[in-house]
């Protein structure tokens, strides 16, 4: 391992994604350029980055789509996490039965080129208190199979990323997995309901910090989302970024934007968070799993 203490800069981007896909990749550009300007050497963007709803319109797309913000990727010479996009293949490039799609988180190098593929393990099932009412991913969604840790090389220094997407954040098994299996930070692109965000995003983002002792960046979707059956969905934003010690370290303390999109930016010092790691050595102790 590299001796250097570099100091990873991490950008977190809020969106406000609709229906309009060239749209939001006028978004999605504008905020890698802009986060690229102010220092960001990886980007996470939202769940949804590139459409809310239209889930298999999307997928059809699937491949252009990824290959455009891989090019955003080399252009700004940085990592950009596309939050998530649906597709209609498995990692190994089996169709998805019975019309289904994955939900898949993909980490770009600076050259373009697609480190990781994650698909996101937990679908959200839930009953809430707004216009949407219920939710049911897998009703539209197959769910991933395997964790995922990408390795991340800025200079002569490798981040180990964990990845994981929105509703992954309810199950802290997930992310001491992938502590345990290296990870130093985890990504956490997120579309949460306004409802359930309000009451638990934040808690969320803390929790899985502490439970793995890495940095968590929370990308985030806000504000109202209309979708093209006239109905609409409310997303909570507040993009973060949360230290190893559950420290809040940067926030976007809104659901609407002022613009097309926001940035938060925070520095992952590896020595100061294996510092920490050695000062409460909790997966020392660890003895369930």
């Amino acid at each position: 391992m590299n001796s250097s203490n570099h100091q990873l800069n991490v950008a977190a981007i809020q969106m406000n994604s609709q229906q309009n896909i060239e749209d939001n990749l006028a978004d999605i550009k504008a905020a890698i350029t802009d986060a690229q300007a102010q220092g960001a050497e990886l980007v996470v963007l939202p769940e949804n980055c590139c459409s809310m709803g239209q889930q298999s319109a999307t997928a059809e797309r699937f491949d252009d789509l990824s290959a455009t913000i891989a090019d955003y990727a080399r252009t700004a010479g940085i990592h950009v996490l596309a939050g998530s996009l649906p597709c209609h293949y498995r990692p190994d490039g089996t169709v998805v039965p019975d019309g289904r799609l994955r939900q898949v988180s993909q980490l770009f190098a600076p050259d373009g080129t697609r480190v990781a593929r994650y698909d996101k393990i937990h679908l959200f099932t839930a009953t809430v208190a707004d216009k949407h009412g219920s939710y049911n991913e897998a009703a539209t969604f197959e769910p991933g199979t395997q964790t995922v840790i990408a390795p991340l090389a800025v200079g002569n220094t490798v981040y180990q990323l964990g990845m994981m997407v929105c509703f992954d954040l309810r199950f802290p098994a997930l992310a001491q997995r992938l502590r345990q299996a290296g990870a130093e930070l985890l990504s956490a692109p997120s579309a949460f309901t306004y409802l359930t965000g309000q009451s638990h995003w934040s808690l969320l983002l803390r929790a899985r910090a502490l439970d793995s002792q890495c940095m968590v960046i929370g990308a985030a979707q806000g504000g109202e989302h209309l979708y093209k059956d006239g109905s609409t969905r409310q997303t909570w934003g507040h993009a973060a970024i949360t230290a190893f010690d559950s420290s809040v370290i940067t926030s976007y303390d809104d659901s609407e934007l002022d613009k097309q999109y926001a940035i938060v930016m925070a520095s992952l010092d590896k020595q100061a968070q294996e510092q920490g790691r050695q000062k409460l050595p909790i997966f020392d102790c660890h003895r369930l799993a």
